[in-house]
């Protein structure tokens, strides 16, 4: 055990649950339900105008609270880093095209292995709007590439260098723009991501490779998911179950 690490938040999930009451709420299997559709909502009541400038709603709180009840039922699940992981690095990358229903803005998500082990990870609201799904994965691809970059840099500070990362990418459209030298018209609104990723390509920084859209782990992090497609890709990431016993110390995912 002391040349593993497994990462957790029991105590702070229990200690929130407590702060807002709800540590005796019923579990449920997924945070958000595929059903919501989250919008503004002009005619439900404040929940308090005058500490919120966003001006949240009735409606708005009840997500929320799904949250809270979700991770009451997983807070035993965690992140469990072994010794001797690999370098090898791997970057999933998907976004949820035109997914605000306020502003039509699309939902990026990102997580980055090293190994088999989850290194980093994101979800953001971007700030651009993308006119096409290729466009939209490309935004997240680029991010894709900006991290991978990092990386690198990284832990060449730790005499570790990487000959290329690699990119997961579910859209096929996306992967050949980021090959294809010509200047298609569906990029001119993209140019500069465009050429920022192509020329990482060519110089073998990184390569971008087809990855089944239900075996993008990312996918996980742009939108409501089924309890089933949800559960997969949660253990994609690598959520286990650390159980211990007084002889020995495994894990189950």
């Amino acid at each position: 055990m002391e040349d593993n690490i497994f990462f957790n938040q029991s105590k702070y999930i229990k200690e929130m649950l407590k702060k807002f009451g709800l540590e005796d709420s019923k579990p449920i299997k997924t945070s958000m339900s595929t059903k919501i559709k989250l919008t503004k909502d002009d005619e439900a009541d404040f929940v308090d105008s005058s500490k919120y400038r966003e001006n949240p709603k009735t409606t708005h709180l009840e997500p929320v609270k799904c949250i809270f009840m979700y991770i009451r039922g997983t807070n035993h699940l965690g992140l469990w880093y072994p010794k001797g992981t690999r370098i090898k690095t791997i970057v999933y990358a998907d976004s949820d095209y035109a997914s605000d229903y306020v502003d039509r803005k699309i939902s990026s998500g990102l997580c980055t292995f090293m190994g088999c082990c989850l290194r980093s990870w994101f979800a953001k609201k971007q700030t651009a709007l993308a006119i096409s799904t290729i466009e939209a994965e490309y935004v997240s691809t680029g991010k894709e590439c900006q991290q991978a970059l990092w990386m690198k840099q990284a832990l060449i500070d730790y005499g570790i260098r990487l000959d290329d990362v690699q990119i997961m990418c579910d859209n096929k459209d996306a992967i050949d723009l980021s090959k294809n030298p010509v200047q298609h018209s569906i990029t001119k609104h993209i140019e500069i991501r465009h050429y920022f990723l192509r020329d990482n390509v060519q110089k073998g920084n990184i390569s971008i490779e087809k990855v089944a859209s239900k075996d993008n782990i990312a996918d996980i992090f742009t939108k409501p998911l089924k309890c089933e497609v949800f559960n997969y890709l949660r253990l994609g990431l690598g959520m286990m179950v650390l159980i211990m016993d007084s002889d020995s110390l495994s894990s189950q995912k």
